[in-house]
């Protein structure tokens, strides 16, 4: 079985794409047509770095079925690069990563077209938060372009949202005299990702595209975007360490590997935890005299940070162990805040896999109960957190139960049966809930 791309169609700074997936793997696609977009014009970027967004989106759902892509034409570098990370991704996830192969009518080798010596800059894949942000400070020397890309944890129909969160970063750019770029993409919405969760919840810890896809495909987007002012390097900010020990889908193993023309990419502060890169974006506050919001929530529609979700109490807690009051960073912190956070933890309020354990557990490893906290309450907070059991207190933490119920429905149903059904048992449940 084989997906069949088509040639990617460019009009000034927009590119799509057709693809037609095997009948039996219809399920893990809307239907919707490929698309990606930039805020430059792409127009004369070569075919075969064009179509690499789409491939980047394609090939994991396609090794993971044990299925071939065809394409018409491709970067020389780029199809290597698939070769490894598809080797990689088979060897993190043996339990359903079955491998393809990637079938082009052209293979090209792009550094023809260009002298490699304007391909100095420098790009980096940008959110404004404490991962990125950390990255940033690490290379700031080098000037990098920050690139943002709304699709992923912003959707691409969610314009007031991104508006807000692209505002924050065209002034975190202004502010360090550096350029930025955005992209929009459909990727999640190209993708069926209800499905594929459903299908390969089992196998991974969080979403689909967390765990499996999106150090390839964010990167993947970025090409048309690193061709037409000569990035050499593009970077992409760590989640984790090495301690971590779990499959994720951005890693060293992925991310260095992904490669096309005179690009490389660099999977980057691997070996610091998230702790120590609050640390380092505290001294570098410190020492340049300069003021930041970070934004690190997913949750609020505003696109700022919401105050309450389990990912923003963790980051006041990093930021309150640096000796920083988190009121100066872009959060709401009070002495209630503790009581909140604690509860949460006893009601199971959290959802917490493996990734928020290993987080909260390197915040247990920096506590220093002798220092002062600039905000009341948080000494005797980190006094309870210090002896927590994570585990234990995670164990209580599970998504809904009807979530099971439509993983159950999508693996073990026709797709039409259950296309038909899911959306009614999500309204109940909806209205059910009071939502």
């Amino acid at each position: 079985m084989t997906h069949e791309i088509a040639p990617p169609a460019t009009e000034t700074s927009v590119i799509e794409c057709d693809v037609r997936p095997p009948d039996g793997l219809r399920r893990f696609f809307t239907g919707e047509r490929f698309r990606v977009e930039y805020d430059v014009d792409v127009s004369d970027v070569p075919p075969a770095i064009s179509v690499i967004p789409v491939l980047a989106q394609v090939c994991p759902v396609a090794w993971a079925n044990g299925t071939d892509v065809s394409v018409p034409v491709v970067d020389a570098r780029f199809l290597r690069a698939l070769e490894e990370v598809r080797d990689a991704l088979v060897e993190m996830y043996p339990s359903f990563m079955e491998g393809g192969e990637i079938r082009a009518e052209e293979v090209v080798d792009t550094r023809r077209d260009r002298d490699p010596a304007s391909f100095e800059g420098e790009g980096l894949l940008f959110s404004g938060g404490v991962d990125s942000v950390a990255s940033y400070v690490r290379t700031r020397d080098a000037d990098p372009t920050l690139v943002s890309v709304q699709g992923w944890v912003i959707g691409d129909d969610q314009d007031e949202r991104w508006e807000n969160v692209r505002g924050q970063i065209a002034r975190f750019a202004d502010e360090h005299g550096v350029e930025d770029r955005y992209v929009r993409s459909n990727m999640l919405s190209f993708l069926d990702t209800r499905m594929l969760q459903a299908h390969y919840q089992r196998y991974v810890d969080g979403a689909w595209y967390s765990s499996v896809g999106h150090g390839l495909g964010l990167l993947g987007l970025t090409a048309p975007l690193a061709y037409k002012p000569g990035l050499g390097t593009v970077h992409m900010a760590a989640t984790h360490t090495e301690e971590f020990g779990e499959p994720w889908g951005s890693h060293p193993e992925i991310d260095n590997r992904v490669r096309w023309g005179h690009t490389e990419c660099h999977h980057d502060g691997y070996e610091l935890s998230r702790q120590e890169k609050i640390d380092l974006i505290a001294d570098y506050v410190r020492s340049e005299g300069v003021d930041l919001t970070l934004r690190t929530c997913t949750e609020s529609e505003a696109g700022a940070n919401c105050n309450e979700c389990e990912k923003c109490y963790r980051t006041m807690c990093g930021l309150l162990l640096a000796g920083l009051d988190p009121n100066d960073f872009g959060y709401e912190t009070s002495p209630e805040t503790f009581d909140e956070i604690r509860n949460g933890f006893e009601r199971g309020a959290f959802t917490m896999g493996a990734d928020e354990r290993f987080m909260w557990r390197d915040v247990q490893d920096h506590i220093d109960l002798d220092r002062a906290f600039p905000v009341q309450g948080a000494t005797a907070f980190f006094r309870w957190l210090s002896t927590a059991d994570i585990d234990s207190l995670a164990a209580d933490s599970n998504p809904p139960a009807h979530h099971d119920v439509l993983q159950a429905l999508a693996r073990n149903v026709p797709y039409p049966v259950y296309a038909a059904l899911a959306p009614v048992y999500e309204s109940g449940k909806s209205k059910a809930s009071g939502n």
